[in-house]
């Protein structure tokens, strides 16, 4: 039989399995939209930048690009955290600068000052708490120096940021060189991140992207909530694309 949980038995700040995540909130805290499962006790849901909420996000959660992605929780409860059936890891930051892809950050406290990255796609956090990741996979963490599936990379901590290494004897032909000089290749074979220097790199088990956060999951995921005319519209919209 299943554990059945309440508020005392719930675990702290830990997974309830590899999928799900438990934190006890007393504090801020930013998690992506969409990724509350249940929560007990008196806690507020706001979107990061709105209200009483502008002084906080302009000292802890500076990065507009990213503040529609995520929601401020606040007040005093148990939460747990899903993300479509992806791994979803903790990590304790002492003093750290680490940098993660966004689309994996799932939560961090206010006390780890989050901003843009110079590297497009992420967020670099600066300070002490623990952070959730998601993951395709459980990840791990290599030494540089080291070359790695872009895919594949979920951050890095204390080191340089990271350059791109094409390996041309792998390209073939000048359609697959065109597409590699212009950053469309077909794997990690060909475009790789090549990281230097100290620290450590975190990566995912797979070089696929988080299950579900894909376009077309979006979408369907959509479907179930839509009336008949409104499906009779979709279906509408496809013969024409079809057709085109």
């Amino acid at each position: 039989m299943s554990v059945i949980y309440n508020p005392n038995t719930l675990p702290k700040n830990d997974n309830l399995s590899r999928f799900a995540y438990s934190i006890d909130v007393d504090g801020p805290l930013y998690i992506q939209k969409g990724k509350m499962v249940a929560y007990y006790g008196a806690l507020k849901f706001e979107m990061v930048g709105t209200g009483i909420l502008d002084i906080v996000v302009k000292e802890a959660f500076n990065a507009p690009m990213y503040a529609q992605d995520f929601v401020c929780v606040t007040g005093r409860g148990k939460l747990i955290l899903g993300d479509m059936g992806n791994d979803i890891s903790g990590f304790d930051l002492v003093d750290a600068n680490f940098t993660i892809k966004a689309t994996n950050l799932l939560a961090v406290p206010s006390t780890l000052r989050c901003q843009e990255s110079t590297l497009p796609g992420y967020l670099t956090l600066i300070g002490s708490g623990r952070l959730l990741v998601s993951s395709n996979g459980p990840p791990h963490f290599l030494e540089p120096p080291c070359k790695i599936d872009e895919q594949a990379v979920l951050g890095w901590a204390d080191c340089p940021s990271p350059s791109y290494r094409y390996d041309y004897a792998y390209v073939h032909g000048i359609i697959s060189a065109v597409g590699a000089l212009s950053g469309i290749t077909r794997s990690g074979e060909e475009k790789q991140l090549d990281f230097q220097g100290k620290g450590n790199v975190m990566v995912q088990s797979s070089e696929l992207g988080l299950a579900g956060r894909g376009l077309l999951a979006q979408i369907l995921r959509q479907i179930g909530t839509l009336e008949k005319p409104q499906l009779a519209e979709v279906a509408q919209a496809v013969a024409r694309n079809m057709k085109g």
